[in-house]
């Protein structure tokens, strides 16, 4: 038999592809998911300690939850599929809402956003006005932080925009107190964090569980009610992936869904007012350098009108019903007055010097640099498009109130532009360029255009932080019911401003300002140039003297102009004989 007789004649035996080994994901990912495990250790134990004392089931369930914390440590360094890791990543998040809700069972009460909200709600559903109403007795319990103004008073009423209280006015049965709130709040932050976990690539979705949901800062402030936590979650769709909006010349339902998220989150919270110029100009940008102007400027209008109409029908009850005191609740943040807080420049007058007559210059430095920073983005969109989330919340750091809560809540965006709007979605965007800056010496002269347009903020803010004190204050005597509480001050009080001044004294003994000391015996007001005896009354009668050593500071505010005067002063407690 010949050879190829003896070949043709061999049974045919198939072969096979060989077997591909499965994807092992990548180390970056690991780490990343290890990091969002560990996360959730922060703050944990304080809850399961509350829970051990009185409420058993729950610190059970926090026990469970450290055990799948150790668990999803294990196994996020030994798995070897990606698949594996991509569930081990919704086992981490799965844990981390298990741990937002026990937090939540624990420390429902809420503070004074939650009260506010809980009342309003409460207000709607008796079919009374919202806007413009006090309600100071909310405010008795010691958790309830107050918010004094520059008139010598505090703000006792609702400034946000209405969402909040529609659906929080569902979840009254909750009970009393900021209870119902504090659920709203907890509920979209846990909401926002999955639908972000969601729309991110998987192997960054821990990201989203860790920035959300783990620390513990998030979670606390969806526990205290505040009304900007809804309007994160709002913003988390239209963030994502927003230099698409609109692309080829169409919304479409997603498109049309982000705009109407930006209209409900504008209608939540102010916040994302100062966020959606900035969104609209890189869309803009954006879609010219595709389109071209016209068709450009069309999908920009098609977004807006989306989003206007959204805000409208949100609040169309109470522009109807109380349209005045409507207006100015919305508008209350940016006209209330309210003193000097946080941790921006504002701190050189409060902490590091007595002072400044010039308060009014932090607030038009704050505008300024907003509105340097937009015309700074739309310059330059190609550079800082991939910023556009973060660049607004730059302003508030020379406000008067600067507190980190404006950066801090919506650090999730930081993230998901970050994955999602990397710099190669702006490298054909449209950027105005001007004679000047589009000459031979492009670059010098664009940098200087940016030092022009940011000058003015600058120049404002070093006016304010560079003021000096305008009233000098001294104290003669101290009333005491006892050796630890002052009932009273006595204060010579001198103006060397050039205005009249009309004071409102008060003592604080760390970051955080207190009541202030009813005027009891003197004059209100305290012409220019002039010395004044003045007595005050401690508020609510009494005072605890401090312990030794705090650091006592004597603060006055006036309103017109905006001034502040601090002066440190003793108040050692006597020891009885």
């Amino acid at each position: 038999m010949h050879l190829a007789e003896k070949q043709s004649a061999a049974p045919f035996r198939p072969t096979r592809p060989p077997v591909s080994a499965p994807e092992a994901p990548a180390q970056w990912h690991r780490v990343l998911t290890l990091l969002a495990d560990i996360s959730l250790f922060i703050g944990t134990r304080a809850v399961w300690t509350q829970a051990a004392s009185h409420r058993l089931p729950v610190a059970a369930v926090i026990s469970l939850c450290y055990a799948s914390i150790l668990g999803c440590g294990v196994l996020a360094l030994v798995v070897r599929r990606a698949r594996s890791l991509a569930r081990l990543d919704l086992c981490v998040l799965a844990t981390a809402v298990a741990l937002v809700l026990c937090a939540w069972a624990m420390n429902h009460a809420g503070g004074d956003e939650a009260v506010l909200t809980t009342q309003a709600a409460r207000e709607l559903t008796a079919g009374h006005p919202v806007y413009g109403r006090p309600w100071p007795w909310l405010f008795h319990a010691r958790h309830i932080a107050l918010t004094p103004t520059v008139h010598g008073g505090y703000d006792f009423t609702y400034g946000y925009p209405p969402l909040a209280i529609w659906l929080t006015a569902p979840l009254l049965w909750l009970g009393h107190g900021g209870a119902p709130a504090t659920a709203m709040g907890t509920g979209a932050l846990v909401t926002g964090a999955v639908v972000l976990w969601r729309m991110l690539p998987v192997p960054w979705r821990s990201a989203a569980t860790m920035v959300c949901l783990g620390f513990g800062f998030l979670p606390t402030y969806g526990r205290q009610g505040y009304p900007a936590i809804l309007a994160l979650a709002l913003l988390v769709p239209v963030v994502v992936r927003w230099p698409r909006i609109g692309r080829g010349g169409r919304l479409g339902p997603a498109g049309l869904t982000r705009a109407a998220c930006l209209g409900a989150a504008c209608a939540a919270q102010q916040l994302p007012w100062f966020l959606t110029p900035f969104l609209l100009a890189g869309i803009y940008a954006v879609r010219r350098g595709e389109l071209g102007p016209r068709r450009a400027g069309l999908v920009v209008l098609r977004v807006t009108a989306v989003a206007v109409t959204v805000w409208l029908l949100v609040d169309t009850y109470f522009v109807v019903r109380e349209p005045g005191t409507w207006l100015s609740g919305i508008a209350l943040p940016l006209t209330q007055g309210a003193v000097l807080h946080g941790q921006g420049l504002v701190g050189v007058s409060l902490y590091l010097t007595d002072g400044s007559d010039r308060l009014d210059w932090y607030a038009h430095a704050s505008l300024l640099l907003a509105a340097a920073l937009l015309a700074v983005f739309v310059l330059f969109v190609r550079r800082l498009g991939p910023a556009a989330t973060v660049l607004p919340w730059c302003a508030f750091f020379v406000a008067t109130r600067s507190q980190d809560g404006y950066y801090l809540m919506m650090a999730p965006l930081w993230l998901a532009a970050a994955v999602t709007a990397p710099p190669s979605e702006f490298a054909g965007a449209w950027q105005p360029r001007p004679r000047p800056l589009a000459g031979r010496h492009r670059r010098p002269a664009r940098i200087a255009a940016a030092v022009l347009l940011l000058l003015p903020a600058l120049v404002s803010a070093t006016v304010a932080a560079t003021g000096r004190p305008p009233l000098a204050m001294r104290v003669t005597s101290v009333r005491r019911a006892s050796a630890a509480y002052v009932t009273g001050l006595a204060l010579q009080v001198t103006n060397t401003g050039d205005s009249t001044l009309a004071p409102h004294f008060m003592l604080t003994t760390g970051q955080a300002t207190t009541r202030y000391w009813p005027l009891a015996h003197g004059p209100a007001e305290i012409p220019a140039h002039t010395t004044a005896r003045v007595e005050l009354r401690a508020p609510g009668g009494r005072y605890p003297v401090p312990r030794p050593g705090a650091r006592i500071r004597l603060r006055a505010f006036t309103a017109v102009p905006q001034t502040l005067s601090s002066q440190d002063i003793r108040l050692t407690a006597r020891r009885r004989g």
